[in-house]
C-alpha cells in the first residue's frame, strides 16, 4: 500500500491510500504527476507506507516547490524525515 497526497493548490490537498503508484493519474478530473517518492520515511512513533505526492501535470516544479512549502504545516507526510 501506499499513503498518497495530491496537492491540490498551495491551500489544499488531498489524502488517499492506493495498492499501486502510475506517473501519471487522473483524480477527480484532473490530470496529476508524480512529482516526489514513493519514498519510506525513516522509523517515527508508528509505521509508515511509502509516501508518493502528487500536483496537477500543469504547475511547473517551482509551483510544486511552492505548493509542498505552504501545505507542509498541515500534512504530517511532507514534514517526515526519509
Amino acid at each position: 500500500m501506499y499513503q498518497v497526497i495530491l496537492l491540490k493548490s498551495e491551500h489544499d490537498f488531498a489524502r488517499e491510500q492506493w495498492e499501486a503508484v502510475d506517473e501519471v493519474v487522473d483524480h477527480e478530473g484532473t490530470g496529476y504527476s508524480l512529482r516526489a517518492g514513493p519514498r519510506q520515511p525513516l522509523p517515527t512513533d508508528h509505521p509508515w507506507d511509502e509516501i508518493a505526492v502528487y500536483a496537477p501535470e500543469e504547475i511547473s516544479e517551482e509551483e510544486f516547490q511552492e505548493w509542498y512549502a505552504a501545505l507542509q504545516p498541515q500534512v504530517e507526510e511532507l514534514r517526515l524525515k526519509y
